[in-house]
């Protein structure tokens, strides 16, 4: 066995009082630094430093392929201050090596293998061990990221395209396995840029022990799921997409753990990580574990976990997921099932101040990226700041926005305009967060269908409604987020083990689809009235919304005054609408800068002859009119005349 039997090396050493102070209080935001294992040379001997948290263990040991996986073979030292912190140095390791910690209980005596919570690498699912990592990579991408702040900031056009690695497309002439990471860096970026979105979201890839949980069951929070490659694989990827000059997201999952006996829990013989009580340290929906917040070394290891990928990845972004499940006690739980806080309250105390914390981490040491919110309730003050009162995250997803507008769309027609209110009530909230208009993964799994087979009517119909649905999203204030696939209306639900149905762009009307989704996010970056203020109440405007009897609203969009306005109008019946007039706020010739029943989209080609000039007809409270042409469930865009001296 290299090194012999023992562990070489002081664990006082190797952990300064300031690590002890900072990860005590909760506030050390780079443990991977110090926990984990490290290669490295100590005197004339290279091997490996390892470090694990396990304050009520008798004994930790490492066992791994280098000791034939004997237990006690390299027992670890604990520091006698109490941190619980067992670290030690063994020589002649390379990186590679299998290994996982060997922990008696204090107490009890009870025994565990666990893989390492700070591991850089794993071994392939379904194996579990930890992978001794030391790669490195030069990254190529200096110039994005010295930009990439102002590409993600409120004032920006960002259009995310949210996939799942494992599934975007496959091999089929190679048993349809998936795409590697590098795999994906020669195709996807390429595909995204054609496509014109600004980011990216990937679905989780932490590494997880079930493919089926898409990634949301994390065992590994700081190793990159070993299915598509090594961790210098993704950042190959990574700096690929930088190359392209599109930004990435990581889906991240601090809300809940798996119960897999290799990973976080029970973890030392205790409730380490998670709460002992299950009516809060179990989640009854997920059946999974639930952090325990309070503890102040584990919100310490979870913002490490997430400056780690923003500190190694070039991460340019974080999806948070789950955060309503994080901020209720009683979430998903009846009655007695749940544990009030100190007030008789169901608000979770310990995870709001953990949220706080790690936005103030994020944005202290990384200003030029954003934290995302999943977060599915009306908590007030999700994306404004810890000291205004906030949870400190830039944008918030707005699940109601998307509720009821896909409710909306999925009604026939003819019942429409006894729901206009679904579509008009974003705009009562649409400003109170900053919100990101998400059309995502989880609107087209378990039984709801593709997004274009929700919409109703014949096929014909059908495409009409998605183009109608795409293009109100890319009009409506708020940035958006599109899932893989729905960009050229797959019919099919998404399934993890299946590759998109790319053979569908065969066909003319999945073809025009794509088309309207790549000139959406042309027109989307192009206009500055469509992203620059965003998130603020003067980009937007109702010209009329009380046309509820033909379905019909119309707004305008705002950028700053010298950007030319943006006339939105978008019939949500299959009935073309002659003669159809709206008082505008300038007078002079309005380009149709969109229709999306043009031919090229697969529509009926209908339309105004790509502009209007304005008649003096009053309407609307204005001196000036257009006398419109609406086409069937169309949605047209026009351009306002230049200003004099605009230049435009």
């Amino acid at each position: 066995m290299p090194g012999g039997r023992g562990v070489s090396g002081s664990v006082d050493a190797w952990f300064s009082p300031e690590d002890i102070f900072l990860f005590r209080e909760g506030r050390h935001v780079r443990l991977y630094e110090k926990l984990g294992a490290h290669p490295m040379r100590v005197a004339a001997d290279t091997g490996v430093h390892f470090a694990v948290w396990a304050p009520n263990a008798r004994a930790v040991s490492v066992i791994g392929d280098f000791n034939g996986w004997q237990k006690g073979a390299h027992p670890l030292k604990v520091r006698d201050d109490g941190s619980g912190l067992w670290a030690g140095f063994i020589p002649g390791i390379n990186r590679g090596a299998l290994y996982k910690y060997h922990i008696i209980a204090r107490d009890s005596g009870y025994e565990v293998e666990k893989a390492d919570p700070f591991a850089s690498q794993s071994e392939l699912p379904p194996r579990t061990a930890s992978v001794v990592y030391d790669g490195t990579y030069a990254w190529q991408d200096e110039a994005w990221m010295a930009s990439r702040g102002e590409r993600i900031a409120l004032n920006a056009p960002v259009s995310i395209y949210e996939i799942h690695a494992g599934s975007w497309r496959r091999v089929p002439e190679q048993g349809g396995r998936w795409l590697s990471y590098r795999e994906l860096a020669a195709e996807l970026p390429s595909y995204i840029a054609d496509m014109g979105f600004t980011h990216v979201e990937f679905m989780p890839l932490t590494e997880h022990p079930f493919y089926g949980s898409w990634g949301y069951q994390t065992t590994g929070y700081f190793a990159p799921t070993a299915r598509f490659g090594a961790p210098e694989d993704l950042m190959y990827l990574i700096d690929a997409l930088h190359h392209y000059g599109i930004g990435v997201i990581l889906d991240w999952v601090p809300s809940h753990f798996p119960t897999d006996m290799h990973g976080l829990g029970f973890f030392d013989g205790t409730h380490l990580f998670e709460h002992s009580d299950p009516r809060r340290g179990y989640h009854p929906e997920w059946h999974s574990s639930l952090f325990n917040y309070g503890r102040h070394e584990v919100r310490s290891i979870l913002v490490s976990s997430a400056l780690y990928w923003l500190d190694r990845f070039h991460i340019d972004g974080l999806r948070v997921d789950g955060v309503a499940s994080m901020l209720y006690r009683d979430y998903a739980r009846a009655p007695g099932e749940w544990i009030p806080n100190a007030h008789g309250g169901r608000e979770n105390d310990e995870a709001i101040q953990f949220l706080r914390e790690l936005n103030e981490a994020v944005y202290r040491h990384y200003p030029d990226t954003q934290t995302m919110a999943e977060e599915s309730t009306a908590w007030p003050q999700v994306s404004r700041p810890v000291y205004a009162g906030g949870l400190g995250f830039g944008y918030k997803w707005n699940m109601g926005w998307m509720h009821d507008t896909l409710d909306y769309m999925e009604k026939d027609p003819i019942h429409r305009k006894y729901h206009q209110g679904q579509l008009t009530f974003s705009l009562w909230y649409a400003f109170q967060e900053n919100f990101v208009l998400p059309l995502s993964h989880d609107e087209v799994v378990y039984g709801k269908r593709s997004l274009i087979a929700k919409m109703p009517g014949d096929d014909w119909q059908r495409f009409a409604n998605l183009r109608v649905l795409f293009a109100y999203m890319f009009c409506h204030p708020g940035k958006k987020l599109l899932f893989m696939g729905a960009e050229f209306a797959q019919w099919r639900e998404w399934a993890h083990e299946d590759s998109l149905d790319w053979h569908l762009l065969d066909y003319e009307p999945h073809r025009g689809i794509q088309r309207l989704v790549r000139d959406l996010n042309a027109l989307y970056r192009g206009e500055p009235a469509l992203h620059r203020a965003d998130a603020e109440p003067a980009g937007f405007c109702w010209l009329d919304t009380g046309d509820w009897e033909q379905s019909v609203i119309s707004f305008y969009r705002l950028g700053e005054p010298t950007d030319e306005p943006l006339l939105v109008v978008a019939n949500f019946t299959p009935l073309p609408r002659h003669n159809y007039r709206l008082g505008v706020m300038q007078p002079g010739l309005w380009r149709e800068v969109l229709n999306t029943d043009a031919t090229v989209y697969g529509g009926s080609g209908q339309g105004n002859l790509g502009g209007l000039a304005t008649a003096p007809v009053a309407a609307h409270g204005a001196l000036q009119s257009l006398n419109l042409v609406l086409p069937p469930l169309s949605v047209l865009v026009f351009k306002a005349p230049a200003r004099p001296g605009s230049g435009g």
